[in-house]
């Protein structure tokens, strides 16, 4: 047992730019001695580390709550982290005793914590409790358009059900800034129950910034559609395989895929307790492993569905501009991981046009993220927006290495790349991009020279506002 108590003050510490710690007040000093750490040395209290790494990055002081290891112990402390001369000065306080993290040993806390693994569909909501993400398929499958609920309140989707002692365990939830797994619900308009179950997220300033949420379907079966007469078997128009190939494809694989990705990102993010940071490192390269596959996924079922003769698109109103915007905020934390820079159009430009909402962002973030993926570290991402006649542009360039002309029509053909062994997508992106853009009326080309970096130019028909 460590003799640090619970009404100890303010001990401050300073590191240097390369995150050395070159000040400490005595109980800091101590907890990173126990830790392994020296003065002069890396500061070895990851949850403290990471915190004045996040604070020197972003340029703010950031104050959270964080649990640290001590020994047998943990400690509960209140760490303020802020950009000086170059590096950062703490301040933690707090130092409160908290009984150690334990594995769960019942059989309702291993339902708990394998509530999402175990989900029929996710979901994600901001800090106002609307609805900023839902599994693709949820909709189709349960009665709702899951397009049409992005920005909506949650209660739009549900009705939310009391619990036993008349409670919504979801607003308990929210006033407690904690995860929970027991509420029930309807899906509206659908008579059919789900019982409901998230983790609480924080921005960088450690307030509560939503939840990351899954669904588990309290009546999973839907009742089987009825059949007047015989359906004919369909026709096989992509490399031979039934129409009804990449919905088969879609079922099979993506809801294994979600629940990888949802587990393995909740290890990385160590919700359920603190884990040695190489077993987080582990789970976040599952975590992106599985997009990378769910991304494969999604590519053979667009392949397959912009392939039939009797494919078409929505003719919106939409603001490419907008558009723009939005697909460069999606990227955005990939971008910075890749120390890259997106610069995205300023918010009062508009470019009115008319395509498909949906189709249209697919196209701006498969273009965006290989710009980003090709860019040199340091490097800066353009979207511009202009007018060329009856056409509304989009133009991303990057300062890649760029595409020598006698490859520029090769990457816009199916699996067409242009290094094979070079790490990156299934060589299909760019030719589901120009095939959405030319059935909404517009197109997509390139402009791009060997060590200049890549233009594409992304057009569609101009709208009269």
């Amino acid at each position: 047992m460590n003799a640090i108590g619970p009404a100890l003050p303010l001990a401050i510490g300073r590191l240097d730019p390369d995150g050395r710690l070159v000040e400490a007040e005595t109980r800091l000093y101590e907890l990173n001695d126990r830790a392994g750490g020296l003065i002069g040395g890396p500061l070895a209290v990851p949850q403290i580390a990471t915190l004045a790494r996040l604070s020197q990055r972003l340029g703010i002081a950031i104050s959270r709550n964080v649990i640290a290891a001590d020994g047998e112990d943990d400690l509960e402390l209140w760490v303020r982290a802020e950009p000086d001369r170059g590096g950062v000065r703490l301040e933690v306080s707090g130092w409160r005793p908290r009984p150690v993290w334990r594995a769960p040993g019942t059989e309702s806390d291993r339902d708990g914590d394998f509530f999402r693994s175990s989900a029929d569909w996710l979901w994600e909501t901001d800090a106002s409790l609307r609805i900023t993400f839902l599994s693709i398929e949820a909709g189709a499958r349960y009665g709702f358009d899951s397009s049409a609920m992005l920005g909506q309140p949650l209660t739009r989707l549900f009705s939310l059900a009391h619990d036993d002692a008349g409670n919504l365990p979801i607003l308990t939830a929210v006033a407690a800034q904690t995860r929970f797994d027991r509420q029930q619900a309807e899906l509206r308009g659908t008579g059919r129950m789900v019982r409901l179950g998230a983790t609480p997220r924080t921005d960088a300033g450690g307030r509560f910034a939503g939840f990351v949420g899954a669904a588990h379907m309290l009546d999973p079966t839907p009742p089987p559609p009825k059949i007047d007469a015989p359906v004919p078997a369909p026709a096989a128009p992509f490399g031979g395989f039934p129409n009804s190939f990449s919905q088969r494809l879609d079922r099979a694989l993506r809801g294994p895929l979600g629940k990888i990705i949802a587990n393995a990102d909740s290890i990385n993010a160590q919700t359920e307790g603190p884990l040695k940071p190489d077993y987080a490192e582990y789970a976040g390269d599952i975590a992106n492993a599985g997009r990378h596959l769910l991304g494969l996924v999604d590519d053979l079922v667009d392949l397959q569905a912009i392939e039939r003769d009797d494919f078409t698109t929505s003719a919106e109103p939409i603001d490419l501009a907008d558009v723009a915007r939005r697909a460069g905020g999606l990227l955005a934390v990939r971008a910075a991981q890749g120390e890259v820079r997106i610069d995205k159009p300023a918010m009062d430009e508009t470019v009115p046009v008319t395509g498909e909402f949906r189709r249209a962002l697919q196209v701006l973030v498969n273009l965006i993220g290989n710009a980003v993926r090709y860019s040199p570290q340091g490097g800066m991402v353009w979207i511009r927006l202009e007018r060329d006649g009856d056409m509304g542009c989009v133009i991303v360039a990057d300062q890649g290495k760029g595409i020598a002309p006698e490859d520029q029509q090769r990457i816009f053909e199916k699996f067409g790349r242009v290094d094979p062994n070079e790490p990156g997508g299934s060589g299909l992106g760019l030719y589901i991009a120009r095939r959405l853009a030319r059935a909404m009326g517009g197109d997509l080309t390139v402009d791009s020279a060997l060590g200049m970096g890549a233009r594409f130019v992304f057009t569609l028909p101009w709208r009269d506002a």
